[in-house]
């Protein structure tokens, strides 16, 4: 018998390109990007949005983002893992994370990038959708087992979010 599994794609807040000399895995979030991902954040558990367990890239903007979703949360850190396949590797690298998560977690949130991460949710949702902004959440329920099991057809629910929509 399906079980209900939710994916939250967060694509990470927004980021800075004014630090010259540093690579991309290491750009930081601006103090826009901070704030947007507390509101971010705060709507999701307003609405008791909050997954059992979260995945980040490596890098420093997509995992600051992580953190402070996990901080408005109050959810432990060690629910976290990095994870260097959601940095640049495609969305077939990010379904067999996804894919690899036991069957007991039913709520997963994922941070990480475009083009990877609206290529992602585009391939689920049946609402058009261009791209994920910076801060942006989508939102994916599906009716599965596992989440190696998560198809287009098997999807029951999608919210996108994002800063300042409303």
């Amino acid at each position: 018998m399906p079980t209900k599994k939710v994916l939250y794609i967060v694509r990470h807040a927004k980021s800075t390109w004014d630090y010259e000399n540093i690579s991309d895995i290491d750009r930081p979030l601006k103090l826009k990007g901070i704030r947007n991902a507390y509101e971010m954040a705060r709507q999701l558990k307003i609405n008791r949005n909050i997954p059992e367990f979260y995945i980040s890239s490596p890098a420093n903007r997509a995992l600051h983002t992580a953190c402070i979703f996990l901080n408005v949360f109050e959810a432990s850190f060690d629910k976290l893992i990095i994870d260097p396949v959601l940095y640049g590797n495609g969305t077939e690298g990010i379904l067999q994370v996804i894919g690899s998560q036991p069957s007991t977690v039913k709520k997963l949130m994922i941070f990480g990038h475009n083009p990877d991460f609206s290529d992602l949710a585009r391939s689920y949702v049946k609402e058009p959708l261009l791209e994920i902004p910076s801060g942006g959440v989508v939102i994916l329920t599906f009716d599965t087992v596992n989440w190696s099991g998560i198809r287009r057809e098997n999807l029951k629910n999608e919210i996108f979010t994002f800063p300042k929509k409303e």
